[in-house]
């Protein structure tokens, strides 16, 4: 019987993403594997804030309020999964969730499976939180995070976490 490894899809918007400062974390061996599969975009919206003195980008478990959110879709295994999970934080800073995002560029292997083309509709993983301070829903609200944007809020590294 063959060996078959579970793949997840999950969703980053924040320090993971591409050129972002822990994106090489989704690509350490020791840490499992991922694969990019698309751009995307949140169905719904949800506040994208920039918080804390570490600048750490937060998506908020506020449906239907701030903006849809871009970030990107990665086909992870267990291991992979796991470390995200202690990562993020699970479940005291973070909680994991099943959410819809718009296909905005396909790029990943579909193996056997069809395509997803822009504009479908897919599901995964997403990173959000429910605690948080209770000014965070009145920050600014962003659409796309980037370390170097122009909000001018770099993300600081932290011990154990660098």
């Amino acid at each position: 019987m063959p060996f078959c490894i579970h793949m997840a899809r999950v969703f980053v918007y924040g320090t993971l993403k591409k050129g972002q400062p822990n994106y090489y974390r989704m690509f350490e061996s020791a840490n499992g594997k991922a694969e990019f599969l698309a751009s995307a975009c949140t169905v719904q919206k949800y506040p994208l804030v920039i918080a804390t003195k570490y600048n750490i980008p937060f998506l908020l478990n506020l449906p239907d309020q701030g903006r849809r959110v871009r970030g990107e879709i990665y086909k992870v295994d267990d291991k992979m999964l796991k470390f995200l999970d202690d990562f993020e934080g699970v479940p005291t800073m973070y909680q994991r969730t099943l959410v819809k995002l718009e296909v905005q560029e396909w790029a990943g292997q579909t193996h056997g499976e069809q395509r997803p083309a822009a504009g479908s509709i897919t599901e995964a993983f997403m990173y959000s939180t429910t605690s948080y301070q209770p000014d965070w829903p009145s920050l600014p609200c962003h659409e796309s995070y980037d370390s170097n944007g122009d909000h001018g809020l770099q993300y600081v590294l932290r011990e154990g976490r660098d």
